[in-house]
């Protein structure tokens, strides 16, 4: 091999590293335009309703009795004094059956060209909760007084759009903003409350509850199965929604005219403790929060895909350099390294143009385009530098492929790895078939290449 190949090898590879370069600064543009998206979807949940978790309804008893005698002796007049000091406690009771039934639309609200989803929900809660005699505690307790408080957690209270009115035992009741930091011990977070009133001592109760709630959030809603016995069906007009959380729906039914699911979660499925601290902002992230989960997600998200279709233009860089070599040793035309370049830099501009049309139409068609312009310019291109229409055509053909291959990666991310190694067993199978006749050690010598292949 001659100095010359050498050198043309250095500079293909050289030219290869350079173009790295503006394939980074689009995946930063990708990167910052993602950001703006996320930036624009909090500004719009501070605006209206973040996204939502609902835990409870729940009951928290708060009780009193008297502790074992304390003997004091004044230590001025020696006079020696009993008492039985009163301790107060917080009790926590889950409903016994609960069964939420509700209706999701969806909302698209835009802010110039980036978008956000709000959800509003139509719930209608029923279910009961029963207080046993003594609260159940030893008998050995002695009781002084308790009270009742219904408690409802919310990730965002500004969602409410109505005023519940809630049922308890046939009397109307409403509900009021926390107030007592007490009670936070039992249900963290944000939260509604409702005051039941004193509670008898030695009798059972039974507390049977039934309310509407309006609530509107943005993308996310979480429901944390608080009870012992859960129902939850939930049905809304958005076709693509992502169930998540720890549990999933029993039944499901996903169409184009939306989704109907339900679910039946038993106490013995989950913890009372990690439930009751789904509302927590120091879990709201932790994947193991005891709720099932529903994203109200954008089927397509334009700035995740071409942030993966930029991760293979390395690889469009690599296989065109290949192929132009390729023809140059079979063909002995040479292809100058700023040819190579201008090619390789619309390589690059195609992935520019997929984000940028992407904006403003859908997908496909942002990728059409934006591949057909950028074919169309290789092909005029190389039609001139390989001195004939039919090798820029078969080039033309070739990254028609490669752009079939990548948008069929893009929408099945699961066979990404098997599309990918096809694609690279058939390119190194086309160069060594291709290649099989030429003897490497005389590509610098004369009239060598021709007819050979």
């Amino acid at each position: 091999m001659d100095r010359k190949l050498l050198y043309k090898l250095l500079s293909i590879g050289l030219l290869t590293l350079l173009l790295m370069l503006p394939l980074f600064m689009i995946e930063d543009q990708i990167r910052g335009r993602s950001l703006r998206q996320d930036e624009v979807k909090e500004n719009i949940a501070r605006s209206a309703a973040g996204a939502q978790t609902l835990v409870g309804p729940v009951l928290a008893i708060r009780y009193r009795e008297r502790g074992a005698p304390e003997t004091r002796k004044d230590p001025d007049t020696g006079q020696i004094t009993t008492s039985r000091p009163i301790h107060e406690h917080l009790l926590t009771l889950p409903a016994k059956a609960l069964d939420i039934r509700g209706k999701a639309t969806v909302e698209r609200r835009s802010r110039g060209i980036y978008q956000a989803r709000l959800f509003h929900l139509d719930l209608s809660f029923a279910g009961n909760f029963q207080v046993p005699g003594h609260l159940g505690l030893s008998s050995q307790v002695e009781l002084v007084d308790a009270q009742a408080v219904l408690l409802l957690g919310l990730a965002d209270p500004r969602g409410v759009s109505n005023d519940p009115e809630v049922s308890i035992n046939g009397q109307i009741r409403r509900f009021e903003a926390a107030q007592d930091g007490l009670l936070e011990q039992t249900l963290p977070g944000k939260r509604l409350e409702l005051d039941l009133g004193p509670l008898p001592l030695d009798e059972a109760k039974r507390f049977d509850f039934s309310f509407p709630l309006k609530l509107t959030g943005t993308e996310e809603l979480a429901i944390a199965p608080s009870a012992e016995a859960n129902t939850i069906e939930l049905t809304s007009d958005w076709p693509h929604p992502s169930f998540q959380g720890r549990f999933l729906p029993r039944e499901r039914r996903v169409d184009g005219q939306g989704f109907a699911a339900r679910w039946e979660v038993s106490h013995l499925a989950r913890s009372l403790e990690a439930t009751l601290q789904a509302n927590d902002a120091r879990f709201a992230n932790d994947s193991r929060r005891e709720v099932l989960g529903i994203s109200f997600m954008d089927p397509v998200n334009v700035y995740l895909q071409a942030e993966r279709a930029v991760k293979y233009g390395s690889l469009f860089i690599v296989l065109t350099f290949a192929a132009f070599f390729l023809g140059e040793l079979l063909r002995r035309r040479p292809v100058h390294p700023m040819q190579y370049l201008l090619v390789g830099l619309a390589l690059a501009m195609f992935f520019l143009l997929l984000i940028a049309l992407s904006e403003h139409f859908s997908f496909l068609l942002a990728y059409l385009i934006s591949a057909a312009a950028c074919i169309g310019l290789i092909c005029t291109y190389l039609a001139g530098v390989l001195g004939g229409r039919r090798p820029a055509l078969a080039f033309g053909a070739g990254f028609t492929g490669l752009y079939g291959v990548l948008y069929g990666v893009l929408q099945s991310e699961d066979n990404s790895l098997l599309m990918g190694s096809l694609l690279l067993f058939i390119a190194l199978g086309a160069i060594m078939l291709s290649t099989r006749r030429l003897n490497w050690y005389r590509l610098g010598e004369p009239g060598h290449g021709e007819g050979e292949a």
